[in-house]
């Protein structure tokens, strides 16, 4: 069991805000002590770029900046510390993936083939990377069957990518990416996997899944804002031509044009990178390995069904995703606008994200466009999920009106 009370104490946010309910944690976590301390530590203690300077603080952040990757290895089970890029964040690493790989190994004929679960910034990049797209059916409930994934590749064999959500970041279902990455690879094709709402809240072992490229982000498992990772098969890495050339990735280059440029994955890592970013994810990796990826799954889980039990006994709720496996809840109060019960409820101090969550071909299939999200994380409680019963509980559209006015 953890010591949530305790696990309270280590975020500043919650400490001085004791009477906010954060449930946003879908779009971004909120941060330890240890994650800010981190980035302190580097902004106080030893500033300097990375990989440039032979002096002692260079050094030591060099040394911090090359640890995390060692970390960020080991957290997801990469084979190698190469294998793992820094990036920006979850949607620069897919955009890499689709434009620095896919883009120039998919001929003329063949296709990608995708979900119409997915966020804008997987599904995007495939729009503009080619028209030879195809979605796969996917059940009435939003999850996935491992047989329409079948009956594409037998039907075109011409699909040579999937590019696939792990957890649906409206849905919350953990998707059988083990099984589907199997799968694909008896029909030669490859997987990327959009991990940004799996990698805060399971165990992920890359190998385990044996997936050829996969991304998250680092802020939505307590780092700061603006750093993600792409992980690709070494192999393939070698094969992907970066989006950004400059200091940093290259080995040399002459007044001929010729480039020569440095090893995976230093190769993709151009310019200064997002030190305390980096530094800041090592830190909550930490956190979160000093927890235990298996009792935070289990205590979302928990969590989750606790809130779904609980929003299943209002006859004014629509809950969309009553099978969810992961950490999200997304519903409607029947007869009131999503955003207007949003302002409702953040006049009680509860913090919710509504609209399309950048899933906006996910309304085919739900028959909603605009949903509420509730999203927990290990350092929520029963007691906050009991606040956002009470007030949907009694929630009116006069009340919401009241709000708003």
């Amino acid at each position: 069991m953890l010591d949530v009370k305790s696990i309270r104490k280590d975020f500043p946010f919650i400490v001085n805000n004791p009477e906010v309910v954060y449930l946003d944690n879908g779009a971004t976590s909120l941060k330890p002590q240890s994650v800010i301390d981190a980035v302190n530590a580097y902004y106080s203690e030893y500033t300097a770029n990375i990989h440039r300077g032979d002096y002692d603080t260079s050094l030591k952040s060099s040394k911090a900046y090359d640890d995390t990757r060692i970390l960020v290895k080991n957290f997801i089970n990469a084979k190698t510390a190469s294998e793992i890029i820094f990036t920006s964040g979850d949607t620069y690493s897919l955009n890499q993936i689709v434009f620095g790989y896919i883009k120039t190994h998919l001929k003329d004929d063949e296709y990608i083939l995708s979900s119409k679960l997915e966020h804008a910034s997987s599904i995007l990049p495939v729009y503009k990377c080619t028209d030879n797209f195809v979605f796969v059916d996917v059940n009435p409930d939003g999850t996935l069957n491992l047989a329409e994934f079948e009956k594409q590749f037998k039907l075109n064999p011409k699909i040579k990518y999937v590019v696939i959500t792990y957890v649906s970041n409206v849905l919350g279902y953990i998707n059988p990416i083990k099984e589907l990455c199997a799968l694909a690879h008896q029909y030669d094709v490859k997987v990327v996997v959009d991990a940004a709402q799996a990698v805060p809240h399971i165990k992920v072992d890359v190998q385990d899944l044996d997936v050829d490229f996969l991304t998250f982000s680092g802020h939505k498992m307590l780092s700061a804002s603006g750093v993600g990772v792409l992980y690709g098969k070494h192999e393939l890495l070698e094969e992907m031509t970066p989006l950004v050339y400059g200091g940093g990735s290259n080995a040399r280059f002459d007044d001929q044009g010729n480039i020569i440029l440095k090893n995976v994955p230093e190769r993709f890592e151009s310019g200064t990178p997002n030190i305390e970013g980096v530094l800041s994810l090592g830190a909550a990796i930490t956190y979160l390995n000093n927890i235990g990826m298996d009792k935070i799954h289990e205590y979302d889980k928990n969590l989750v069904s606790y809130a779904m039990s609980k929003f299943k006994e209002l006859d004014n709720i629509i809950i969309y995703n009553p099978k969810s496996t992961s950490s999200l809840i997304t519903i409607n109060v029947k007869g009131i606008f999503a955003q207007d019960v949003a302002s409702y409820l953040n006049y009680h101090h509860i913090c919710v994200r509504t609209g399309n969550h950048c899933a906006k071909i996910l309304h085919n299939i739900i028959g909603e466009d605009q949903t509420i999200r509730i999203s927990i994380y290990f350092y929520n409680t029963k007691e906050e999920i009991d606040k956002i019963y009470n007030v949907l509980k009694d929630i009116t559209i006069e009340k919401c009106i009241g709000v708003v006015i």
